[in-house]
């Protein structure tokens, strides 16, 4: 059995990917914050509205599985 995926190339290359997806995850969703009306932040925390929480969640969900689906 090799294991293939601890060779320093493959272990660089796979931070390198993450990394790149969480930058682009965050770029996306500071986008998305910044077109919308109003400030997710306070709606979520201070106004508890948990609708809002759960759109958002949806959209981080969806976010991160095209980010993962480009990157693989």
């Amino acid at each position: 059995m090799k294991l293939e995926w601890l060779q320093p190339t493959a272990f660089l290359g796979s931070i390198l990917y993450a990394v790149i997806g969480v930058v682009v995850f965050w770029v996306c969703f500071i986008i998305v914050d910044k077109i919308t009306p109003y400030d997710l932040w306070r709606e979520i925390v201070e106004k508890q509205n948990q609708a809002l929480a759960l759109v958002v969640a949806a959209m981080c969900l969806g976010i991160s599985i095209i980010v993962a689906a480009a990157i693989h």
